[in-house]
């Protein structure tokens, strides 16, 4: 074990944060620590690494353990280079190779004993340094500085020159560099792009140590880490699995625990009628026989009413009116800024319904491109036009358009004069404003804040098409499950860019990956999209005259034979995988309505469990035959 803790309890005023807080982590273990904002996980960290004090609890930790601590605010302030900085990591290790330089030069002007002194002090030194994993560091400093997203030219650029997200990514680097027994890390892919979160995924799955995680990217969760720690109201409760498993196994026990206390209540109440029945006949022994039963039914164990779930908020918002088929059409789009070219020979259709994910490397102009669509940025080259009725609805991480002498409920009621308060309400309480938040100013929020109300505003609207510039940022684990839900019920059209791969995973229904070069289009989720990068993929460019079959030859009129044939037989047999498991899903259905399954819990997690690996495959069946059937 490198670290229990038991009890810990914390409390700022009346307020308790912490009240029963309770696990352990064994040596190379990789946990997950999560919980809405405000349950106090960085909290706990800092109890953890001393900067802050518990009310009471124990915590266990070897006195030799070093602990190390990135923190969402963490920043380096030094006049060295990105370079320099992360060698002083490694002082301990020049210093070895110092001492072994001295004794090199020292030894070509002894002998004898001597000699045989400084040799063995060398041989010493050379052990130790092998130890310390010392003839490989400064590899290991290129190595982190590249994956953390600096490119080759930027080693030596100094500290002080650098942006805050910048020099927060040096912090985590000196800190992934110095290799701590227990490593906590709290958000470290804010100010990371998809491939440098990539790059630490791979770095955690390798680190010799023990880490805990707090971070609202799920799918970077799912990747590292193996036990899942939930704070909720101020109690933890470990669950040994991915987070993925966590939304799962909680989903099951909470099931498990409504359909025991409703069938508690059931029996309870169907006792009651059987007694108050006895007592009615008015006779001795059917008295004797109701109170008997009065006895049996105050013994019983009254289970607690399961809490509601924290996401029982449901949005929904429709269009007013249905937009044509065809919703955008982008043709030979073009665009840079002074020297520097963007992206050229840009081709893509947008339909009705679709929910699009674009995708790109940082710079790329992803942001740039949206604005052109939205009419706000004049392309170099190319066109973007749309469809008959489309309506857009812009959702922009600036947040230009909000007032800021208004206060929050202003802002939304405003906007949108015919909604109820309660339904202004319900929508700002799903993005985190609950309570008198709601009459706070505009001008007095953060920007993670102002984004999630005029991302509530977007929600609330009419448009029929949306187009959302990091629609998560700033998001709680909650906030982003809930317009994950509304984007998969919306029955217009969506394009947003995202670096939230399980965001992404749960609503696009395909992919776009801008490139300077133009767009590849990948039909699917995220996952399909890393799948199909290595085959050669769709790019979506003017299609070229189709060839008649007068011209094709004998022999290729074959292989085109050959090639339908083989298709079509790989469709047949998804279409019975997906008929056999349809079958399988209404057979769990029907087990988990049945008493002898409901009536036990572990045959209730068993079939449930089944049941939701069923549908995920289920959904891989359906993407891979409209894949085929394209």
């Amino acid at each position: 074990m490198i670290i229990g803790l038991k009890d810990i309890q914390k409390s700022f005023g009346v307020e308790e944060v912490l009240k029963n807080v309770t696990f352990t982590l064994e040596e190379k273990e990789k946990a997950a620590l999560i919980g809405v904002n405000g349950a106090g996980k960085s909290t706990l960290f800092k109890i953890i690494t001393g900067e802050m004090s518990c009310d009471a609890g124990e915590i266990f930790l070897p006195k030799t353990a070093k602990v190390g601590y990135f923190s969402q605010s963490l920043e380096i302030d030094s006049e060295k280079s990105i370079y320099d900085e992360l060698l002083t990591v490694f002082d301990e290790v020049i210093a070895i190779e110092d001492k072994m330089r001295a004794l090199e030069q020292e030894m070509s002007s002894l002998s004898g004993e001597a000699l045989e002194r400084n040799m063995q002090a060398y041989s010493d030194l050379s052990h130790e340094l092998e130890q310390r994993n010392g003839y490989e560091y400064q590899s290991r400093i290129r190595g982190v500085i590249k994956g953390l997203g600096f490119d080759e030219s930027e080693f030596y650029k100094p500290i002080r020159t650098l942006s805050g997200g910048q020099k927060t990514r040096v912090a985590l680097g000196r800190l992934l560099l110095s290799m701590p027994d227990l490593l906590l890390l709290d958000e470290p892919t804010n100010h990371l792009d998809i491939e440098s979160i990539q790059w630490l995924e791979d770095y955690l799955n390798n680190y010799p140590n023990s880490l805990i995680i707090i971070s609202h990217d799920r799918y970077f969760l799912n990747r590292v880490t193996k036990k899942t720690i939930e704070i909720e109201n101020g109690k933890s409760t470990v669950y040994f699995g991915s987070y993925s498993f966590y939304v799962n196994q909680k989903e099951t026990e909470r099931e498990i625990a409504r359909r025991h206390f409703i069938n508690q209540q059931r029996e309870i109440k169907h006792q009651q009628q059987v007694i108050e029945k006895l007592r009615s006949f008015n006779r001795e022994k059917s008295i004797k026989r109701a109170e008997s039963r009065e006895k049996q039914l105050e013994k019983i164990e009254l289970a607690e009413a399961p809490e509601n779930l924290p996401d029982t908020i449901r949005l929904a918002f429709k269009p007013e009116r249905e937009s044509g088929n065809d919703v955008l059409s982008v043709k030979g789009l073009a665009k840079g800024f002074d020297d520097r070219k963007l992206f050229k020979n840009v081709n893509f259709e947008i339909k009705k319904g679709e929910r699009i994910a674009l995708i790109g490397a940082n710079g790329i102009g992803k942001t740039t491109l949206f604005k052109i669509i939205m009419d706000r940025l004049a392309p170099d080259a190319g066109s973007a036009v749309l469809g008959a009725n489309v309506f857009i609805g812009y959702y922009d991480q600036e947040q230009e358009d909000l007032s800021l002498e208004k206060t929050i409920f202003d802002e939304v009621s405003d906007a949108h004069p015919t909604l109820s308060n309660l339904a202004i309400r319900n929508a700002l309480a799903a993005f985190v404003f609950t309570g008198d938040d709601v009459f706070k100013t505009i001008s007095s929020l953060s920007g993670g804040e102002k984004g999630r109300v005029a991302l509530a505003k977007i929600m609330l609207g009419k448009a029929n098409f949306l187009i959302l510039d990091e629609p998560t940022n700033h998001l709680d684990l909650n906030s982003k499950e809930i317009l994950e839900n509304a984007l998969i019920n919306y029955a217009g059209t969506v394009l947003y860019i995202s670096h939230d791969r399980y965001f992404i995973n749960r609503t696009a229904t395909r992919v776009l990956e801008l490139t300077p070069d133009g767009v590849n289009s990948y039909l699917g989720n995220y996952d399909f999209y890393l799948e199909t990068k290595s085959t050669p993929v769709v790019t979506e460019t003017a299609a070229p005259a189709a060839e008649t079959k007068s011209s094709l030859d004998w022999k290729k009129q074959k292989e085109e034979q050959a090639a339908k044939r083989k298709l079509e037989n790989q469709i047949n047999k998804i279409e019975q995988q997906i008929a056999d498991t349809e079958a399988e899903i209404e057979e769990c259905e029907t087990m988990l309505a049945s008493e002898e399954v409901y009536s036990s819990a572990s045959k209730s997690a068993e079939f449930f469990n089944k049941k939701t690996a069923l549908e995920e495959k289920l959904n891989g069946l359906y993407a891979e035959w409209e894949k085929l059937s394209e």
